[in-house]
């Protein structure tokens, strides 16, 4: 199942803020993308009826297997794309918004072979 950009890019921010605190509410998502409020409630409410994350009665977000491998996917590849960009000489800056962006598009062949070229498999 092909998942949007855009549901891509929160779960993605679920899993770094998840390694950064002990728990994800919207609101740290609303801070961590600078989305207002009732943008990062809608995208919440359509990943928990996609099976992608569950909210308990305090509000705290978690990512469901489906939704976690989804994010650790984006992750990966934006990690490994950001540091081949820098190695190749692009500044940190500009690596890291080419980076947001190549994640989503890229192919599974393509990613690959550059893991492997990167030095990463």
């Amino acid at each position: 199942m092909k998942v949007q950009e855009s549901a891509e890019n929160y779960l993605e921010t679920i899993l770094i803020l998840g390694r950064r605190k002990p728990h994800v509410r919207s609101i740290d998502i609303v801070n961590e993308l600078s989305f207002s409020k009732p943008s990062v409630s809608v995208a919440m409410k359509n990943l928990r009826e996609n099976g992608y994350i569950q909210m308990d009665d305090s509000g705290y977000i978690t990512l469901t297997p489906p939704g976690l491998a989804i994010a650790e996917k984006i992750y990966e590849r934006h990690t490994l794309l950001t540091a081949w960009l820098i190695s190749l000489g692009v500044n940190e800056t500009t690596a890291q918004e080419d980076a947001c962006r190549m994640e989503h598009v890229i192919s599974a062949e393509s990613f690959e072979a550059i893991k492997k070229h990167a030095g990463e498999e």
